[in-house]
């Protein structure tokens, strides 16, 4: 099982305390650093200072980091277009010597985007350009060299793209995808992505999940080995009291956060990450939500990350 550190800077976050962060996920072994890609904060805090770009902060970090994997849960589709995205996404790749993962989602956050003036259309239609994002990346990327891309598609449009630059692996970063729809997701994870993600679920709804995903995937023959994994708040603490103070940093009741997340002792936290192990889940993402607790994350390093 994978552990992976995953932060979410649109709480209140400068780049100095996602290096920081970025940095003890490496030195303490965790198998990668993502960040959310939102640009407004969500719930009864400040967010002071402001959001940071998603990828600006990535590329910075493919500079500052060695071993780890960077990426996103998730990028929105409705906030680049696609072109100028895969050159963004390209180029952090490049950076990192090849170290990127590429997390895509239509979008959700309908006030982020009036805050900052991006359309926001209707799920089907966020749909409809997700799919043809999808297309269009994934063609830039596998292009050969020396020709070109071209795309005509209902939203977009491409014509004599020379498919530059190129990512750091041939045929581009791994794609991730995720979510709980049981028609449209696993259709584009089974076609696109070599990662399925399944946010924030209980156990027992984990099974169902994959295995719509395991469907689409034979329903098309496809081959290729899917990778699944599942987003979890995590808040870990050696017994009640720290656990305690923990969930109050983050505004979350221990109690709720045994039920919803990934919360407990450091056994606690083992066993239920055994129960996603049941299912088939490779990989979990640690949502940190109080970024300036790095103890938290030594403790996870110490307690867990060795048992799993």
């Amino acid at each position: 099982m994978q552990l992976r550190i995953f932060t979410e800077p649109q709480q209140g976050a400068t780049y100095d305390t996602l290096l920081r962060v970025a940095t003890a996920t490496e030195e303490l072994g965790f198998d990668a650093f993502f960040r959310s890609d939102h640009y407004l904060k969500m719930g009864d805090i400040s967010g002071l200072p402001g959001p940071t770009d998603a990828w600006v902060t990535l590329a910075a970090l493919a500079r500052e980091t060695d071993r780890i994997r960077l990426g996103t849960l998730m990028t929105a589709a409705t906030f680049r277009l696609p072109g100028p995205l895969a050159i963004s996404v390209a180029q952090v790749d490049e950076m990192s010597g090849g170290r990127v993962e590429f997390g895509f989602g239509t979008g959700w956050f309908e006030a982020e985007h009036t805050a900052y003036g991006i359309p926001f259309p209707p799920l089907g239609e966020r749909f409809e350009r997700l799919e043809e994002q999808l297309e269009i990346l994934t063609g830039l990327w596998r292009t050969p060299a020396e020709e070109t891309y071209s795309f005509d598609g209902r939203h977009y449009a491409l014509t004599g793209s020379p498919a530059l630059p190129k990512p750091a692996r041939p045929g581009g970063p791994p794609v991730i995808i995720g979510g709980a729809g049981p028609v449209r997701t696993p259709r584009l994870a089974a076609r696109y992505a070599a990662e399925f993600n399944l946010p924030f679920p209980r156990p027992e709804d984990v099974a169902p999940a994959f295995e719509r995903v395991a469907a689409a995937c034979a329903e098309i023959g496809r081959t290729e080995p899917m990778t699944y994994s599942v987003a979890q708040v995590v808040c870990c603490g050696r017994d009640e009291a720290e656990l305690r103070r923990r969930a109050d940093a983050i505004g979350r009741k221990v109690d709720e956060l045994r039920e919803n997340g990934l919360a407990g002792t450091p056994d606690e936290l083992v066993d239920k990450i055994g129960k996603f192990a049941g299912t088939g889940c490779e990989r979990v993402y640690l949502q940190v939500l109080d970024l300036s607790d790095l103890d938290h994350l030594e403790l996870l390093a110490a307690e867990v990350l060795p048992q799993v």
